[in-house]
């Protein structure tokens, strides 16, 4: 028995040494390979600029693909819209509805439509050219720049550029186009917020009219074991709905953004 046992073992370690050598093989082979094939090179054209391969071209198109939410936040009016039907659902008082999934829906394509005239001048000016191969990658990405720096400088307030261009170090700038990204990013962020809690409050106020009036009318009652929000719910619903209000508050946000 003992033998019999043995001789598995060995039969067994036999094998597993087999598979070793055949892995090992195969992995220097297919190493030997791929070190024919350039996967990294970079060379000079006749023009002056340079040729990348193909390979850092797919590894920069994935690192701009996973900025891509941060330029959507930051660089779009993506943040005004949801700060407001967040507000919106807050002064409803309807809890989770509509849901979170549905806000940044109706979010992402009101985003889609106000930035349509910016995307389509991008697209003209930087993307276009630069896939027919007309025009080098960095004038293409300068070019695609212009539409977003307009647009974002329209809705920035000129007291947020001046407070982050002091804490930058920047004693001013002559023209629009001197203003660099880092300090035009976050001014137009905090004037985004800024413009979203203004719209908020003006939409927050009836509703809260509607509660006080709700719990002074329950208190006047004795009722002050029932909550005010559950029998102001449907009186808010009710006035939101006879004054078409997700129609009003779209065409506001739209109309919001100066162009």
């Amino acid at each position: 028995m003992q033998g019999n046992g043995s001789i598995k073992r060995n039969t067994l370690l036999k094998v597993i040494k087999l598979l070793l050598v055949v892995a090992v093989s195969s992995l220097s082979l297919s190493v030997a390979a791929e070190a024919t094939i350039p996967l990294l090179s970079v060379e000079p054209n006749s023009n002056g600029g340079t040729d990348y391969s193909v390979t850092i071209q797919i590894l920069m198109l994935m690192t701009l693909l996973t900025l891509l939410p941060a330029a959507l936040i930051t660089m779009t009016s993506f943040t005004r819209i949801l700060v407001v039907l967040a507000i919106l659902r807050q002064a409803l008082g309807t809890a989770q509805t509509p849901s979170n999934q549905i806000l940044l829906g109706l979010s992402l394509f009101l985003t889609l439509f106000i930035m349509s005239p910016v995307l389509e001048q991008a697209y003209d000016t930087g993307l276009k050219p630069y896939m027919e191969e007309t025009m080098a990658f960095d004038e293409a990405l300068a070019n695609a720049k212009v539409p977003f720096r307009e647009f974002m400088l329209n809705q920035t307030r000129e007291a947020d550029l001046i407070m982050f261009a002091e804490m930058g170090g920047y004693d001013g700038f002559e023209t629009d186009n001197d203003i660099p990204l880092k300090v035009l990013l976050p001014s137009f962020l905090t004037s985004e917020l800024k413009t979203a809690f203004q719209i908020g409050f003006l939409i927050f106020i009836p509703f809260l009219v509607i509660d006080l009036v709700v719990a002074s009318v329950l208190m006047s009652m004795g009722m002050m074991m029932l909550s005010p929000m559950l029998i102001s719910l449907p009186f808010k619903i009710m006035l939101f709905v006879l004054i078409d209000g997700w129609s009003l508050i779209v065409g506001t946000l739209a109309a919001s953004f100066v162009t």
